[in-house]
C-alpha cells in the first residue's frame, strides 16, 4: 500500500464565530434592507464612536450609576436629565497621532459617546448629583420620598340595646 504525503489545504482558515456573525449580519441586511438587531451585532448609535461600560445598582435610599470613562476630561462630558431619561454624553479625544514604524494595533477607543438610561419614577430628579474620580463617573439618583400609606382606624359602632 502506497501512502501519499499529506498536504494541508491551501486556504485553511480557522473558525471564527465573530466572522460568522458578521456574515450572518450581511445576509440579514441584504434580505431585509436594514440592520437586524443592531444593538446585538455591535452597531453604535449614529454619531457615536464608542460606548462606555456602565454599572447600575440600587441602595436603600438611592440608585447609583457608574460609568467607565478613562481618559475623558471632566469638561468633555455632559450629564443631563430630560423626563425619565438620564443622558451621559461626551468625547474622548486622542492624545496625538502615533507615527512609528512598529505600530501594529490600537484597541483604545476615541471619539464621541452617548449613553441614555431610563429612570424609575421614584427618582428625585432635582437632587441628582455626579462625581468624577479616577476615570469613573458616579451619578447618584436619590429616591423620592413616596407617600406612605395611611392606616385608617376602624371604629365599631355599638348597637343600642332594646
Amino acid at each position: 500500500m502506497v501512502m501519499g504525503k499529506w498536504r494541508p489545504a491551501r486556504d485553511v482558515t480557522p473558525w471564527s464565530p465573530l466572522r460568522e456573525l458578521e456574515a450572518m449580519q450581511q445576509r440579514f441586511d441584504e434580505i431585509f434592507g436594514k440592520p437586524f438587531l443592531p444593538s446585538v451585532w455591535g452597531r453604535l448609535p449614529e454619531g457615536t464612536s464608542w460606548v462606555p461600560a456602565v454599572e447600575v445598582f440600587e441602595k436603600e435610599d438611592k440608585y447609583v450609576i457608574r460609568v467607565e470613562l478613562p481618559g475623558v476630561k471632566e469638561e468633555d462630558m455632559n450629564v443631563s436629565v430630560e423626563g425619565d431619561t438620564l443622558t451621559i454624553k461626551g468625547e474622548k479625544k486622542a492624545e496625538g497621532e502615533v507615527k512609528e514604524e512598529n505600530y501594529y494595533r490600537c484597541e483604545r477607543s476615541y471619539g464621541s459617546f452617548i449613553r441614555s438610561i431610563g429612570l424609575p419614577s421614584t427618582v428625585n430628579a432635582s437632587k441628582i448629583s455626579a462625581d468624577y474620580e479616577d476615570g469613573v463617573l458616579e451619578v447618584t439618583l436619590p429616591k423620592a420620598h413616596e407617600v406612605k400609606p395611611k392606616k385608617i382606624q376602624i371604629k365599631a359602632k355599638k348597637k343600642a340595646s332594646q
